[in-house]
């Protein structure tokens, strides 16, 4: 018969391992609360990183309602508006020369005439932002005669 004070040395193993489990498991869960903590000021960090550089870009483009549809278009396509203008060797958004210079510059990039697919595909964009910008002031003048007239 065992005495309740009489304590095996099989017991103490056994105790002395649950202890060194929840030792472990202690450290176990800190370290994944301190890399939570890392990755949460990462992400915050690169959150406000973002933020302030959309606010960078819009005021870049124009600042106020204007420079936010720009901003936006600019990311959406790719290619800012003045890189656009660059490209295809425009100063002002003409139609005719838009197209003009487009063709231009596609024939002469052309791969089957030794050009250059990279370039090619930058023409392009270019021309494609450059369709979007007069697109937009279209409507922004036609909404402008609707408004004149209605006056």
């Amino acid at each position: 018969m065992t005495h309740a004070c009489c304590v095996s040395q099989k017991d103490v193993c056994l105790v002395r391992r649950q202890e060194e489990n929840l030792v472990m498991a202690k450290y176990l869960v800190q370290a994944v609360v301190l890399g939570a903590q890392v990755v949460g000021r990462a992400f915050s960090k690169a959150l406000r990183q973002e933020f302030q550089n959309a606010q960078r870009a819009q005021q870049a483009a124009g600042g106020g309602r204007q420079g936010a549809k720009r901003a936006a278009s600019d990311s959406m396509m790719g290619i800012s508006l003045q890189e656009a203008k660059q490209i295809l060797n425009v100063d002002k958004l003409d139609k005719e020369l838009v197209e003009k210079n487009y063709t231009h510059l596609f024939d002469v990039n052309d791969k089957k005439k030794g050009g250059s697919f990279y370039l090619q595909s930058k023409v392009y964009r270019a021309k494609e932002r450059l369709d979007e910008e007069l697109r937009q002031e279209e409507v922004k003048s036609e909404k402008k005669q609707k408004e004149d007239s209605a006056s």
